[in-house]
């Protein structure tokens, strides 16, 4: 299997659109089993460079009942792909492997999946200097990990933390 290179785009006005099309197909699918569905990631940043790929976090009750979204989910084309590292969330991809175009999160709506992800979109579309500091952590990281995409993105992570824990200082200090 080939490995997935890491391929940052310039950002593309069409992924808000594409993620409208995909957040009505999904509430269409499942119905009032979701709470909430949010466009996250760097797609979902205006001007942030990014991979080409919808990432979608869906609040739902009880991220145990996962079984009852795995039928519902793969007719819209969502295939559930397990990953054991993630105990608070659920992760589904649409499109082939390492060439994927949506990536959907499924976490409960209290979360700390939740909240940290929509936490960090916030703060980057409110801080335009912040997100410049991730597009240029993420470029140079790309450049170093172009074949390697596990790595790329656990590099970024200290960032990511970095600005959740500023997001949340502030947040509390208002």
């Amino acid at each position: 299997m080939e490995k997935p290179v890491v391929k940052l785009s310039n950002y593309d006005p069409r992924w808000e659109k594409q993620f409208e099309y995909e957040k009505k197909r999904i509430l269409d699918a499942l119905g009032d089993k979701v709470f909430a569905i949010e466009h996250i990631g760097s797609t979902s940043i205006k001007g942030l460079q990014a991979k080409p790929i919808i990432d979608i976090i869906v609040a739902v009750q009880n991220i145990d009942e996962i079984s009852n979204f795995i039928h519902p989910l793969s007719k819209i084309e969502f295939e559930y792909i397990p990953k054991p590292e993630f105990k608070d969330r659920r992760f589904f991809r649409k499109g082939q492997w390492g060439n994927g175009t949506c990536h959907l999160h499924m976490c409960e709506i209290s979360s700390s999946e939740w909240i940290d992800k929509v936490l960090f979109r916030d703060y980057l579309r409110l801080h335009p200097e912040v997100a410049e500091q991730y597009a240029s952590l993420k470029k140079e990281l790309s450049s170093k990990y172009l074949f390697d995409r596990p790595t790329y993105t656990k590099n970024k992570e200290p960032f990511i933390k970095s600005i959740i824990e500023k997001a949340r200082m502030e947040l509390h200090s208002k």
